[in-house]
């Protein structure tokens, strides 16, 4: 049996623990920081703050110790907030052994550095004074973790330059409802999985607004070629982008009622306050508030054109009527399609 730590006990981690143990050939260890969390698993082995209703496998171990969690770990699983993931790999690296495997399961940019998490983890990780880089992959594509917890038919990418590290985690995380593809293209599976929840919290306003298809299937579009867009300048590959950690992630986000950060949307749309709606999410993460801002910044310095993630920017931390936006949007100067 192989050991697997899973940092991070959110609704997300907690569905990758219960793939994880349901298979029955690893030794699972979910770290949470959350005490609701720890009492919840402990009393009746079920999440109730994050993910109800589905029980954890007897091989999966609810702990609040990251020495504990990382110990013996051949295999460690990130799925912190992105805002968490440096502070906490910093916290990290005095339990990790050598030869680890790391996959990061966050989908988000750093704020003030724009960085991957697969960035933030390799530059912290260097940080021990170790030779030899860190083999880290990235594992994204479209998921509700409720979905995921039932066992429901679900596909992802595992994203990584190192071939070996991406078949074994294939390998070790795949079962008959969890099917994982393997890609090199890191840069494009994290910039896919972080911008499509830009474009959620969209949809979710056009929703609020009592908009109809028309509007949310061109967003989609026009998000998808914009997301590209800046893949594309940072290294991605534009094929990725029509794949799981793009397109795939992007529709399911976009349309799916499960999405927390359409639902943040759905409530901008219909007139309430960012910090009135963070508030009423009891301890859960829109990722896409964050990465919002991160976006705009990014594009600036690759020089690439977002004027969806614009105007939402302008939307979360601006304080500007979604109208308006929505007007700036499509009164812009003509374009192609294609160009």
């Amino acid at each position: 049996m192989s050991n697997v730590a899973v940092i991070g006990a959110g609704a997300w981690g907690t569905s990758l623990a219960i793939v994880l143990g349901r298979k029955g050939t690893h030794r699972v260890r979910l770290w949470a920081r959350e005490k609701e969390v720890l009492e919840s698993a402990s009393s009746h082995r079920v999440n109730e703050l994050f993910l109800p209703g589905h029980t954890l496998p007897v091989s999966a171990l609810v702990t609040g110790s990251l020495e504990e969690a990382l110990g013996g770990a051949e295999i460690v699983v990130s799925v912190m907030p992105s805002q968490h993931c440096r502070h906490l790999f910093e916290e990290m690296r005095k339990f990790l052994g050598s030869g680890v495997m790391f996959v990061s399961a966050t989908k988000g940019l750093e704020e003030g550095t724009l960085l991957r998490m697969t960035e933030v983890i390799a530059m912290v990780l260097r940080d021990t004074g170790t030779e030899s880089a860190p083999r880290i992959g990235a594992l994204s594509g479209p998921t509700f973790a409720k979905e995921v917890a039932r066992g429901d038919p679900t596909a992802i990418s595992i994203a990584s330059k190192d071939t070996a590290l991406a078949e074994t985690v294939q390998r070790e995380f795949s079962d008959p409802g969890f099917r994982v593809y393997t890609n090199t293209d890191v840069v494009g599976v994290e910039l896919g999985g972080a911008l499509k929840n830009i474009i959620a919290i969209a949809a979710g306003v056009c929703d609020g607004l009592g908009l109809g298809h028309n509007s949310v299937a061109a967003l989609i579009t026009r998000g998808l070629a914009e997301i590209t867009r800046l893949a594309v300048a940072c290294g991605g590959r534009q094929e990725t982008m029509s794949g799981l950690a793009g397109l795939g992630d992007l529709v399911l986000t976009c349309t799916g009622g499960l999405s927390r950060n359409r639902s943040v949307g759905v409530e901008l749309g219909r007139g309430r306050q960012l910090s009135e709606i963070i508030a009423g999410m009891h301890g859960m993460v829109a990722e896409g508030v964050f990465t919002t801002h991160a976006a705009v910044e990014l594009a600036r310095v690759h020089g690439v054109e977002m004027p969806i993630t614009t105007q939402m920017d302008a939307i979360l931390h601006q304080g500007k009527p979604p109208r308006d936006a929505i007007r700036d949007l499509m009164t812009r100067s003509a374009k192609s399609e294609t160009g």
